[in-house]
């Protein structure tokens, strides 16, 4: 879920509003990497957030009206415009065209240094948790499959060093046997859609895919006793729609938005 860099740089304890009823409650998680004014985040059980564009003062006032409000950081690349992307520019090792992104390297120290520290700033400013991208990248077909024994290792540092925060990884499925103590929840992307970067078209899986895939999902949930939540893409009402209607009979929480994640979405043609 590598978020897209325009202007900004690019994922417990207050109730939840009495207005959200148990069907809003399932899709009231946001991710949002752009600048969004502070006080219109709002009721959410799960809100993702980009850390550089918010102050402490800004995230006191988030989570006053919302559950638990996480960070994004990328576990495994560095997007060019990226505030860090200078100190680690000769240390990557290959580019992701997809999202103008580099792969990090994950057993470098230095890597890890300033992926501290920009945990660190985050927790600073007050953010509950951390969302941690980009795990898939180190699985069995990722890019950085060979270095997955030192992202497990530095995901059991960071849980040590920061014992009382939340952390959720982005799939990285296969990583669950080693990662769910040390976590509290994962997300799992395009289960019911399947967008396609080749010709930009949100689309619906295969039902025959999604019904496999949500199995899948279904057990590890079980397995583990931890949240999962979905993430979807669409780019129209109708669309949405049938996501919606996909996912109704289904426990886990989710989000349907843009491929960007820039802005709060909006379905309403």
């Amino acid at each position: 879920m590598q978020p897209i860099k325009f202007i900004f740089w690019l994922l417990p304890s207050i109730l939840i509003p009495n207005y959200l009823s148990k069907d809003s409650d399932k899709n009231s998680v946001l991710f949002c990497y752009g600048k969004t004014k502070p006080e219109t985040l709002k009721g959410y059980n799960y809100l993702f957030l980009e850390p550089l564009n918010y102050s402490k003062n800004d995230i006191n006032l988030i989570r006053k009206s919302n559950k638990n409000v996480l960070a994004y950081i990328s576990l495994g690349e560095v997007n060019s415009q990226a505030k860090h992307y200078k100190k680690l520019k000769n240390i990557v090792l290959g580019k992701n065209e997809n999202w103008d992104s580099y792969y990090l390297d994950i057993k470098s120290k230095e890597t890890q240094k300033i992926l501290i520290s920009l945990i660190d700033e985050a927790f600073e400013k007050g953010f509950e948790g951390m969302f941690l991208d980009n795990i898939d990248n180190y699985s069995q077909f990722g890019p950085q499959k060979t270095d997955k024994n030192e992202l497990i290792e530095f995901i059991k540092l960071i849980n040590k060093k920061y014992p009382n925060k939340i952390f959720i990884q982005n799939a990285g499925l296969e990583f669950l046997e080693k990662t769910h103590g040390l976590i509290d929840g994962v997300v799992v992307e395009s289960v019911a859609t399947n967008y396609s970067f080749l010709d930009k078209q949100y689309k619906l899986r295969n039902k025959a895919e999604f019904e496999s895939y949500i199995k899948r999902i279904n057990l590890l949930s079980d397995k583990f006793k931890m949240q999962f939540i979905l993430v979807e893409y669409a780019d129209n009402k109708l669309l949405y729609n049938k996501i919606s209607n996909r996912l109704l009979k289904f426990k886990f929480k989710y989000f349907v938005g843009k491929i960007d994640l820039q802005t709060i979405p909006n379905f309403k043609k």
